[in-house]
């Protein structure tokens, strides 16, 4: 019988089988691919250096909690350094204090890889960075971290060098401006979004001057670590800590001394070494998949702001305002924003300069105080707005290897972009955690 004689009912019920079983074939096959890729990394047997810049002990818990996690992972990794790049109370000496949990479970550790690091070996390579915000040249002058970055960068060895920022960018700024020339060298994996807020000028510097660096700027996906996924039973927050982190050796304890539910906002950075394929961030892995950035001008304005004004989220607002001609010798002022101070910058062309970075889509208001009349008590503010789901598509032509987060409303976890593209791999990056962490109370035991 031709199709034309067929009731249309079926022929549109045939035509929507047809479809859906494509479609599905589609999902499968794409869903095949995706667990065949984030089957490789260091934990399939790749080596990669690995250098990690961190504010713990600063303004945030979570940077112990994912300092635990690299040192029960760094057995598979080439670990070259950790620096203490705060911006805050921490120090150098809080990087030596995990260290020292570290030691207390490293018999056992050691009985599952000879390749777990020393002690002494991870002391010998902790080293201080900066401790103050870059100015708003984004660059001061050499530090212990900054200069460790350039010596092992310059490394003779054929393999990229991994630098893990958990905080503000101001060592891998300086670095970049002592030593140009290593920026071949360097793979960034950037947890931005707050740590972009702290850091603008450092940011800005990096973007401006050296557009050819790989990074890729993590401004919300790495929150699919803690939101989202699979939060049942032992795989919650507080019960996953519960259950697989408390009572698990010196690490363990000092992890819920911390907090007790995760937070881990800097664990991703460590996944994407771990399970993917870190050479190409289009890919699918546990520390998430990125997008080609899309170019993000400072939006700079040449009088004070209102909240009727739209800047998109993440982005850099910059303030120039012509100061006044009867001033003090030495002007001053600082821009108060929610929890920030932000210096003002005295410009060549007699503007006082701030760069304030949103960290989400909300109205902020701020405040001027200044030793300049003219300047002092103004106030103003922005409204930052979502990023376009489209604005992947405006791919930045000078930038790249700059990768951020892909905004397609169906990755998002609430309003958090890309957070899906974590949070998928919940069950896995947490069972293996678990199984890593067991390893610090109970060491391995040979078949007879």
């Amino acid at each position: 019988m031709p199709v034309r004689s067929l009731p249309l009912f079926l022929v549109s019920a045939a035509i929507l089988t047809t479809l859906t079983a494509e479609i599905a074939d589609c999902r499968s096959a794409n869903a095949a691919d995706e667990a065949a890729n984030v089957a490789g990394g260091a934990l399939a047997g790749q080596r990669y250096r690995v250098i990690v810049s961190t504010d713990i002990g600063g303004t945030d818990p979570d940077d112990f909690q994912s300092l635990v996690h690299l040192l029960v992972y760094s057995d598979v990794l080439d670990l070259e350094g950790l620096i203490s790049s705060p911006y805050g109370r921490g120090r150098k000496q809080d990087i030596l204090d995990v260290i020292d949990c570290y030691e207390q479970d490293f018999a056992h550790l050691q009985t599952y890889s000879n390749r777990y690091p020393s002690p002494d070996e991870l002391r010998a390579l902790t080293k201080q960075g900066e401790t103050e915000r870059a100015p708003h040249s984004g660059v001061r002058q050499g530090t212990e971290g900054s200069q460790w970055i350039v010596s092992c960068a310059r490394r003779s060895d054929p393999r990229p060098l991994h630098v893990l920022v958990w905080g503000g960018l101001e060592d891998l700024a300086q670095a970049l401006h002592d030593a140009p020339d290593i920026l071949p060298k360097l793979r960034v994996y950037w947890i931005g979004g707050p740590n972009k807020k702290w850091s603008p000028d450092a940011y800005q510097y990096i973007a401006s001057h050296h557009p050819d660096l790989w990074i890729i700027e993590a401004n919300a996906t790495y929150r699919g670590w803690f939101t989202g996924g699979n939060q049942k039973g032992e795989w919650g927050n507080r019960e996953f800590v519960r259950q697989h982190i408390a009572g698990h050796g010196a690490l363990g304890g000092f992890f819920v001394r911390q907090k007790e539910d995760i937070k881990m906002g800097d664990s991703p950075s460590v996944g994407w070494l771990l399970r993917g394929t870190p050479t190409d961030p289009s890919q699918p892995g546990w520390g998430g998949r990125f997008v080609r950035a899309w170019d993000r001008p400072p939006a700079v304005f040449r009088r004070m702001t209102t909240t009727d004004d739209q800047i998109e989220e993440f982005g850099i607002l910059e303030l120039a305002l012509a100061i006044p001609e009867q001033m003090p010798d030495t002007p001053e002022a600082e821009l108060l924003v929610e929890n920030q101070t932000l210096q003002g910058h005295l410009a060549s062309d007699g503007t006082m300069r701030f760069r304030f970075c949103p960290k989400g889509s909300k109205t902020y208001r701020f405040a001027i105080r200044s030793n300049v009349p003219g300047l002092d008590g103004r106030k103003g503010g922005i409204t930052a707005v979502p990023i376009s789901p489209t604005a992947a598509r405006r791919r930045s032509i000078r930038r790249r290897q700059w990768w951020t987060d892909d905004p397609s409303p169906g990755l998002a976890e609430g309003n958090h972009i890309g957070a899906k593209t974590v949070s998928r791999w919940r069950d896995d990056f947490l069972r293996d955690f678990a199984e890593r962490m067991d390893r610090c109370v109970t060491p391995h035991t040979s078949p007879d």
